[in-house]
């Protein structure tokens, strides 16, 4: 007990915040009085790290090693730091933040602490989208660059997401980086961040680079100008001001706007989980597409990396269209476009097949990468990337990540260039299916509270794969750890053509379980769908799998 005590006040007495420290100071001594609840929080502050990966770090706002916070935050910087003099002669970083609680505390003490260990630091001059972040890379040519932000995660959270510029094209981190990082973030933990040099030495940027990244995703819009009635939502996040003002230089027209959740507001007050694929998050959004009788809806999650389109059925009622729908209506769109060039089309491989087909019959190259834009943006000769998680990469040679504004440029010239020709979105789709066929796609989360039933749950499916799932026969079955893959993946072919694939989230406490079915046509792929979901909730709750609930 002694050494969780000396661990906590540790930290207590490195913590630069006087919110946090006040929280970790009532924990402990509450715990040294006696308090087994403060003396098992205490535990489970301090029992472990906030671990850096691929993702970069990601988590609750509190007090101790488990959460994001200044300390946490500035042991990452000094780590990162250390990281880059190590790796280019001249090290430099761009940091950027969007609107959650203490993004702009977390970006200044990365700047404060990137200064003051000699590398050349340029912190965005207010909250703005990630992909505006992942564009400064690449127009500062930086070493490397950080992103402030839990993206769609609850409001609770906040995150810190790592690029790596210069040969590395200013993508995301990947394996190996991410594990010499750690170590280096490691190696500063065992200290006092006290001691780490700061300086005020860094560059607020101006509005140069926005305005560049402005002008060239305006330059994304081709088609003739028509009118559309849509509404936009922010999510409460950081996408407006930056959508608008590329919409105006790209001469679209501007959306009705969903006024409660269209500036900046960490809190996230109308949503109780601020991202689009969630159930009634869109709910506000629909309300004033009703009223305005507005043929679709477009939304960006939080740091508007994502894009999110919501359309009317036939009798009215408003849905939210499937990633993988997004991401084959921009893919067809582009692949037409892209006619007689050479290059690939990619998407994670737990996106739709039909990007596959898109590409074979256009004569393009097709890559289903590990699940993530660090592995997407990599692809060589892409020119265009998804993953059915809302991510669409319409303009590699800008970003080499997903970018929820350029994204929703594209979108809307798609709807312009079927406008031109009296079509509507509903049409699209039929044409789709003529030619393509009628592909469908489903999710199943579990959400848990214990992150061991995450691993216990995955090993009983690769120990006992089911042998058929809704009466139809496990063609194929790939466990990912074992090809070169390296991932904790799990896929089922079917004997119909249906997929399902099974992974632990990266970002969340939760298993996903990813569904993909075809039909005749969209009804009978619907049905063919919710059989399918049956059966594989169905083989969940079996006593082999722990009857997860789901």
């Amino acid at each position: 007990m002694t050494t969780l005590f000396h661990v906590a006040q540790n930290w207590l007495n490195q913590d630069p915040d006087a919110e946090t420290r006040a929280e970790l100071t009532a924990l402990l001594d509450a715990a040294k009085g006696g308090d087994k609840a403060a003396e098992a929080e205490l535990h489970a502050r301090f029992d472990g790290r906030l671990q850096f990966g691929t993702a970069g770090l990601r988590g609750r706002l509190q007090a101790g090693s488990m959460g994001m916070n200044r300390v946490l935050v500035s042991q990452a910087a000094g780590g990162l730091a250390e990281y880059l003099k190590g790796y280019d002669k001249e090290p430099s970083i761009v940091i950027g933040y969007d609107g959650r609680k203490n993004s702009d505390v977390f970006a200044r003490d990365t700047a404060e602490i990137m200064a003051g260990a000699g590398v050349k630091a340029y912190l965005l001059p207010r909250k703005l989208p990630t992909p505006v972040l992942a564009y400064a890379i690449q127009y500062f040519d930086t070493t490397a660059g950080v992103m402030v932000t839990a993206s769609h995660n609850p409001p609770e959270d906040n995150g810190y997401k790592v690029y790596l510029g210069k040969e590395n094209g200013g993508g995301q981190i990947v394996s190996p980086a991410d594990k010499d990082i750690a170590a280096l973030i490691d190696k500063v933990a065992a200290g006092n961040i006290q001691d780490l040099p700061r300086s005020d030495n860094y560059v607020v940027l101006n509005d140069e680079v926005v305005d560049a990244y402005i002008a060239k995703t305006a330059s994304l819009a081709k088609e003739p100008a028509c009118d559309i009635n849509y509404v936009y939502t922010a999510m409460h996040g950081v996408g407006y001001e930056v959508l608008s003002k590329t919409l105006a230089k790209a001469g679209l027209p501007q959306p009705h706007v969903v006024a409660d959740q269209v500036w900046p507001d960490g809190t996230f007050p109308t949503v109780n989980f601020p991202n689009p694929e969630e159930k009634g998050a869109l709910d506000l959004a629909i309300k004033v597409a009703k009223e305005k009788n507005a043929e679709f809806i477009i939304a960006n999650d939080p740091d508007a990396d994502r894009l999110a389109v919501a359309v009317p059925d036939a009798q009215g009622n408003w849905k939210s269209l499937h990633g993988n729908v997004v991401g084959c209506f921009l893919g067809w769109y582009l692949a037409k476009q892209y006619q007689g060039k050479q290059g690939t089309l990619a998407c994670s491989l737990v996106s739709s097949p039909a990007l596959a087909e898109i590409a074979k019959k256009y004569g393009f190259q097709s890559e289903e990468t590990l699940t993530g834009f660090k592995y997407i943006g990599k692809v060589s000769g892409l020119l265009f990337g998804f993953e059915e998680a809302l991510g669409y990469l319409v303009d590699p040679d800008k970003v080499r990540d997903k970018d929820g504004i350029s994204a929703a440029i594209v979108f809307l010239d798609l709807v312009r260039n079927l406008k031109k020709q009296g079509k509507t979105l509903a049409d699209y789709a039929d044409e789709f299916t003529k030619e393509f066929g009628a592909y469908v796609s489903g999710q199943i989360s579990i959400r848990v509270s214990d992150l061991s039933e995450i691993g216990k749950l995955m090993t009983a499916l690769r120990n006992n794969p089911p042998a058929e799932i809704a009466g139809v026969k496990v063609a194929q079955f790939i466990d990912h750890t074992k090809t070169d893959r390296q991932s904790d993946i799990l896929v089922f072919n079917l004997e119909n053509g249906g997929r399902l694939i099974a992974r632990p989230s990266g970002t969340e406490p939760k298993i996903k379980f990813y569904l993909d079915a075809r039909g005749k046509d969209p009804k009978d792929a619907d049905r063919v769908l919710a059989e399918f979901d049956e059966g594989v909730r169905h083989i969940l709750r079996q006593d082999a799998y722990g009857k997860q609930a789901c």
